[in-house]
């Protein structure tokens, strides 16, 4: 059962992390995704790998159980909204890490257009400003699902902020008309 204070790991270290290669990689998803640490990435990498590790186990399974069990993963990805509809098991094998980031509330919330960037989307979240359906949620990395991707609702009148008032250009001003006054100017 394990110690209740000491939870399980969710993730897997890289078995060569100082690769220059690897490394960059990492870094570009950071950023580009706007996440918090490494830890983050990992553990987007360790859940692909258990999907992938699932499909190729049924690549490799009789004819039965393979249909069983194949309907179940496709659908269950499904609602994950990692598939669309018509796709078969050889396509869970080309899903990326990418794939598994653009799913996280944060991502979502920025490719809507919500946020300006991935960290601004990430403070709405960690501030309590995204409600799914009629509950809060505070967790950037919450895995959202299809039918989720619907019910996200921004509270609080926060958004994308609108543009300052277009400034009016000096040559505009300067060539606009004064007001007439009925009195002569004297000299």
């Amino acid at each position: 059962m394990g110690d209740p204070r000491r939870p399980r790991r969710t993730y897997s270290k890289p078995r060569s992390p100082w690769r220059s290669d690897q490394l960059a990689q990492e870094l570009y998803l950071l950023g580009s995704y706007g996440l918090r640490n490494k830890r983050e990435l990992w553990k987007a990498q360790s859940q692909l790998s258990s999907i992938r590790k699932q499909a190729r186990r049924l690549l490799a399974a009789s004819a039965e159980v393979r249909a069983r069990e194949e309907g179940k993963l496709i659908d269950s990805l499904l609602k994950k909204g990692l598939l669309s509809t018509g796709m078969i098991l050889d396509d869970v094998l080309s899903l990326s890490v990418e794939d598994m980031l653009s799913r996280r509330l944060q991502t979502v919330i920025y490719k809507r257009g919500s946020a300006v960037s991935p960290l601004q989307a990430r403070q709405l979240i960690v501030h309590r400003h995204v409600k799914i359906g009629d509950r809060i949620v505070s967790v950037p990395g919450y895995h959202v699902t299809a039918d989720d991707e619907k019910k996200i609702v921004l509270t609080g009148g926060i958004g994308i902020p609108t543009p300052a008032e277009p400034k009016q250009e000096p040559a505009q001003a300067a060539a606009a008309p004064a007001p007439e006054t009925s009195e002569p100017q004297a000299k």
